[in-house]
């Protein structure tokens, strides 16, 4: 059925760069919106990117506003979240989601179908 698997997750230095990938299968992957969420321990999970369908319209969390970028590559099925001058604070589990929804949602409820996430960890 639909599998997302995220990868690219790892330990960087705070003002550096990193970018995470989720692959799809098992959908038709242009048909849905996808999001990136996070989760540090001990805190919900929350909304950090959404890209729509064709990939010309995005959504970010304020709190990523200027620093990420979402994109996506429908010939691979695959989103992309680019990081650039991450922050301690930015120290998450990474999740990818797919909704079938017209609009990019924020809330962990509009995504159908998650990834088992991938580590980022920010040092200060």
């Amino acid at each position: 059925q639909v599998q997302l698997v995220e990868s690219g997750g790892g330990l960087v230095q705070a003002g550096g760069s990193l970018r995470v990938s989720c692959a799809a299968s098992g959908l038709t992957f242009r048909l849905y919106v996808m999001g990136w969420f996070r989760q540090a321990p001990g805190k919900e999970r929350e909304f950090v990117a959404g890209v729509h369908w064709s990939g010309g319209v995005t959504d970010y969390a304020d709190s990523v506003k200027g620093r990420f970028t979402i994109s996506r590559d429908n010939a691979k099925n695959t989103v992309y979240l680019q990081m650039n001058s991450l922050k301690p604070e930015d120290t998450a589990v990474y999740y990818c989601a797919a909704g079938g929804r017209t609009l990019i949602g924020g809330r962990t409820d509009e995504y159908d179908y998650w990834g088992q996430g991938t580590q980022v960890t920010v040092s200060s």
